[in-house]
């Protein structure tokens, strides 16, 4: 059976064109369903091991805005269930989190056992958005590259399943998804003030993103990164990835067959629909008298 590749991508952002060492070639819309449901359905035998095993999984996103993170751990989730896998996004600490060790907050959120956790940005802030925009003294930045590949190590021996990934995407294609989601009302909120000033800090945050990987892209927790200019591609690309790292046994997913319904017992008779409220019939309003 085709998990994919447990390959360590060798990913590299550019400004203003695509990386070279990815297929320009489009994947056709068909192949690209057909993928995806296949590997939707590994992920679900994926989760009913965690599940039987007791196995923890933490899934790190972290990349550009608008590099497609959001797209990819909606199609990894779209098909779990929410009682044992859950995606983690943090707001700003508040002033108690201020007052906490770093990585306190994030550890409230790790997975117990049977449980997979996405985080949507992580501890990883720190070295990101708080480093380029002078919200961590200089200090506390240098103590996080210290203390991250300990911590990390902490959970990893504990028996947690990290996999961290590093989404890129070229300044054009970002400055296209950017006007996209400023043109659309359902997109406006993936957009904030931040994120419009970090289209100025390019370089700044390549140069911290290239500190952050010096320090933190370990043997015993690497970054992949994964090439994002492509949303298809990249959803494919990083799904197939973390089944083929993540060791789960096979499971054929077991057949099960409804039983005949029993017929009602006693003299139950359903009270008529006029004794409930209804909500109106809006979609009767779209269809074509």
């Amino acid at each position: 059976m085709a998990r994919g590749a447990p390959r360590r991508a060798q990913g590299a952002e550019t400004s203003g064109r695509l990386t070279l060492h990815m297929a320009k070639t489009a994947l056709p819309k068909k192949a690209y369903k057909a993928e995806l449901e296949r590997l939707q359905i590994e992920l679900v035998k994926l989760q009913q091991w965690v599940r039987e095993e007791k196995e923890r999984i933490v899934i790190v996103f972290e990349g550009r805005d608008a590099a497609g993170k959001g797209g990819v751990i909606k199609r990894i989730t779209e098909h779990l269930s929410p009682r044992t896998c859950r995606v983690v996004a943090l707001p700003a600490p508040d002033e108690k989190e201020q007052a906490q060790w770093y990585f306190q907050r994030y550890i409230a959120n790790l997975p117990s056992g049977g449980e997979i956790v996405l985080f949507d940005r992580s501890w990883y802030n720190r070295a990101g958005v708080e480093r380029v925009m002078d919200f961590v003294s200089e200090a506390d930045y240098q103590l996080f590259l210290r203390q991250c590949p300990s911590f990390e190590r902490m959970l990893i021996e504990d028996g947690i399943h990290l996999v961290k990934y590093w989404f890129s995407v070229s300044d054009e294609e970002q400055e296209r998804r950017f006007q996209a989601r400023l043109d659309s009302p359902l997109k406006r909120w993936k957009i904030s003030d931040i994120d419009i000033e970090s289209r100025q800090r390019w370089v700044d945050y390549s140069k911290a993103k290239d500190q952050m990987f010096a320090h933190c892209d370990v043997p015993d927790s690497p970054w992949y990164q994964v090439e994002g200019d492509d949303k298809h591609k990249a959803r494919i690309n990083c799904i197939a990835h973390l089944l083929s790292i993540i060791p789960y046994k096979d499971r054929e997913l077991p057949q099960l067959d409804l039983p005949e319904r029993r017929p009602p017992a006693g003299d139950y008779e359903r009270p008529p629909k006029t004794r409930s409220t209804w909500v109106p019939d809006h979609a009767a309003t779209l269809i074509d008298s």
